[in-house]
């Protein structure tokens, strides 16, 4: 285990994710196979929004099928993993507050199914403050980052463009609208210079980001790392046209991860920005 482990921003897109073999599910089996092995998971999920911060606690949490309307076969997934309760003593001095009924939403497990099949990692999800401004969300990422010491991988999940009023639903594949590509490759520039402070102020309001609980993972992964630290892109793509599937890794994982991406560059070609 590095004496800093890394810290993940996914774009988790569309439900269908579950169970597709296609570029995206291909470099999250990639990424497990690539990062250092955790002591536990914290989710920050774009789909638990609460009044404060709340941190699953459950032992054996349950598993959320907080979707509607999808095919049967993704209602009978299973992501059995255990719960880290543990979280709750790192976090108490953050003013996060426990919560043991909650369980993990698809933000969290439909992911997790892929990049750790076996289920066997502790997994807790932390919640969004719909109530705070951006700026709040990036520094509460800053005061997390001492979970990187006591070997936890936190993976932000999320969407940087994110718009279902416009998605095509029809066409998972479809090119993307040229204002989210636009969005895309500018919150790339962004991330490329690392300017935490222009990538706080895109968590407004826009067509990209008509409501920002999906863009806000991001900034608990950038407060929680250094400018100076490496980051990597290893996998970008769109799906609906109006989903950015943008994910990246920022500190080492202390293996060559050449092979972690899959496809080609708009199916999830990695880039390294530092």
């Amino acid at each position: 285990m590095p004496d800093l482990m890394p810290v993940v921003f996914i774009g988790h897109g569309s439900p269908l994710n579950i169970v597709l073999e296609n570029g995206f599910t291909a470099s999250l089996k990639g990424l497990g196979e690539e990062l250092p092995e955790p002591r536990a998971i914290l989710v920050i999920s774009a789909h638990w929004l609460t009044e404060g911060t709340r941190l699953t606690s459950a032992p054996r949490p349950d598993q959320l099928y907080d979707f509607y309307g999808f095919p049967e076969v993704l209602y009978r997934e299973r992501y059995d993993c255990p719960g880290a309760p543990e979280l709750a003593g790192l976090l108490k001095d953050s003013g996060v507050q426990s919560d043991p009924r909650r369980g993990l939403d698809h933000a969290a497990w439909a992911i997790l199914k892929h990049i750790y099949p076996r289920a066997d990692r502790p997994a807790a999800e932390l919640s969004l403050d719909y109530r705070q401004p951006p700026a709040y969300h990036w520094e509460l990422g800053k005061r997390l980052g001492h979970l990187r010491r006591e070997g936890i991988l936190v993976i932000g999940s999320g969407n940087i463009v994110h718009n279902l009023r416009m998605a095509d639903f029809a066409n998972m594949e479809a090119e993307p609208y040229d204002w989210a590509a636009d969005f895309d490759r500018e919150t790339e520039r962004l991330l490329e210079q690392r300017d935490d402070a222009a990538l706080v102020e895109r968590a407004a309001v826009s067509k990209a980001v008509p409501t920002n609980e999906h863009y806000l993972p991001l900034l608990y992964a950038l407060g929680m790392t250094g400018a100076g630290e490496p980051l990597r892109v290893w996998h970008q793509s769109f799906q609906n046209k109006s989903i950015s599937m943008r994910s990246l890794v920022i500190g080492g994982t202390g293996r060559d991860r050449s092979n972690c991406s899959g496809e080609g560059k708009r199916n999830g070609g990695g880039s390294v920005l530092q």
